[in-house]
Parts: C-alpha cells; structure tokens; sequence
C-alpha cells in the first residue's frame, strides 16, 4: 500500500488518483502507523514550508517520514513534499526542515517579465537519466505552481533543472528517494510516465 501523507496541505486526491491509474494501491492518511507500515510514502503539498513541517510535527508524522527515509523506504515528494526535505526554508522567515539533504528553500527575485509564482507549463533538463526520467524525453514539459525552489549542497542529487529567470533545480534523486518541484499528477502523459516510474521503483524494493 502507498500512502499519500495528508498533513493539511493541498489537494490530496489528485495526487491519490493519479498513482491509482498508473496501478498502485494507495490510500490517504494522516495516521503516523500507517506511513510506518505502508510500502511506500508520497508528500504532495501547496503551501508555506513553515506551516508544513508544523502540520506534520503536530500529526506525530515528521519522525515516522524521517525514519522511513532512513531505513530505505520508497519515498515521494511532490512540490512542498520537495522543499520541506532540505534544511531550512526561507518563507515568512526561517524555518528548519526534515533535513534529510543539505541545502536550502529560497523564493525567486523579482525580475521584468517573469511573474512569481512560476506557474504554468515548463521544460526540464535531466541530469540524470535513469529513475524518475526513465522513459522520459529531454525538454519534456511538466506543470509547475510555486515561489520557491530548492538549493541543494550536493549537486550529485540533482535530477532535472528548469529555467524560470535561473537556471533551478527542478527534481532532486538519491538512493530511495525522488522529489519534484512541478505536479506529475497535473503534467499529463509525462507525469504518468514519472509516477510508473515510480511504481516500478517501489516494485523493486
């Protein structure tokens, strides 16, 4: 079973509908048992990196998603389910994260002909081929909805970069897990292609 992790932010079945058509079962929780007993974890989310990591410490979920990360579990982090992984975050001050990759959560500048947020349809450069761009062409377009983007120490764990007024990181990849910046669930045939990725990763482990 595959739990989409409802913290209180987002739209979670969309994201629960998606997995479903590529063929996972998948159900959405907020109970701490279930992320420790479930076969694989996503983190959707749309909102501040603040109020994210407060829902999930306050469901008793941010030391279970750790400690699943951490013993080699699949994991999945959509949009704010990306961000919330790196040290701090840099929206209505700061704020720690999960941690589990060093960096940091920063907000686009303000520059002419680039309105933020980055919203709408965008390509992605892969910097790694295998894993969640398995299948997946070059400049292939995704939808994207946000302010922030991640910057990571390690440039190792760099999946794909986007262009939006910098070059940012769009997807990062290590080990057991994935993580986006744009919505697989809103991004059509390639998201689907992402999320089989995916199950098949989970398949696997």
């Amino acid at each position: 079973m595959i739990i989409v992790v409802d913290y209180g932010m987002g739209n979670l079945r969309s994201v629960a509908k998606a997995v479903e058509t590529v063929g996972l079962d998948v159900k959405v929780s907020s109970d701490p048992k279930d992320v420790e007993n479930a076969k694989g974890i996503i983190v959707p989310g749309v909102g501040a990196f603040g109020d994210a990591v407060h829902n999930l410490e306050r469901f008793g979920l941010k030391d279970k998603i750790i400690k699943s990360i951490e013993k080699g579990k699949p994991f999945l982090g959509i949009c704010l389910g990306l961000q919330i992984l790196f040290e701090y975050g840099y929206e209505f001050g700061e704020h720690e994260g999960l941690g589990i990759f060093k960096g940091k959560v920063i907000r686009f500048e303000n520059k002419e002909g680039f309105k933020v947020p980055h919203m709408g349809w965008n390509q992605i450069h892969k910097k790694q081929e295998e894993g969640l761009f398995s299948d997946i062409k070059e400049n292939e377009f995704f939808y994207f909805v946000h302010s922030f983007y991640v910057v990571p120490k390690d440039e190792t764990i760099v999946a794909s970069t986007t262009d939006y007024s910098v070059e940012f990181v769009s997807s990062v990849q290590k080990d057991n897990v994935w993580a986006v910046q744009f919505h697989p669930e809103k991004s059509q045939k390639a998201g689907l292609q992402l999320l089989k990725n995916f199950k098949e990763f989970v398949k696997k482990s």
